[in-house]
């Protein structure tokens, strides 16, 4: 699965996802994890209330399960959900991507909480898959 991480210097958890210039991108398993690529985004991306700005990155992330942010607003938290992405606040501005990841890994290993789950939860690729998800209900 990938996951994203807003980010100002590449190494800690510390954007805002609205106001974020980066988006780093992780791929990730029960066997450790590689980085994929730094999304990059340009403009006035501190304009509160832009709801413009926030869509190159939903799009841009769509197929990720979760992403890591700092803050982020309720209308864009919404989207990304709907989207099937699951925002999570970093616990500080401090917090690095590499000990998520590797707390990730762990935790894929083991035994994963309800939340996790969830979001683990493949998506349908296709309307073939959601049809037939459907069918086996």
């Amino acid at each position: 699965m990938k996951i994203a991480f807003t980010t100002s210097d590449r190494v800690h958890i510390n954007a805002h996802f609205g106001w974020a210039r980066m988006i780093d991108v992780y791929e990730i398993s029960d066997e450790g994890y590689h980085f994929i690529e730094t999304l990059n985004f340009e403009g006035d991306l501190k304009e509160d209330g832009n709801e413009d700005k926030i869509t190159p990155k939903l799009d841009a992330i769509v197929d990720c399960t979760i992403v890591y942010v700092t803050a982020i607003g309720g209308s864009a938290a919404a989207r990304l959900i709907k989207k099937g992405v699951t925002p999570v606040k970093a616990r500080s501005e401090e917090e690095e991507i590499s000990e998520v990841l590797n707390k990730l890994v762990q935790t894929l290993k083991g035994n994963p909480p309800p939340w996790l789950r969830k979001a683990l939860q493949q998506k349908p690729s296709n309307f073939a898959d959601e049809v037939e998800d459907e069918a086996t209900v």
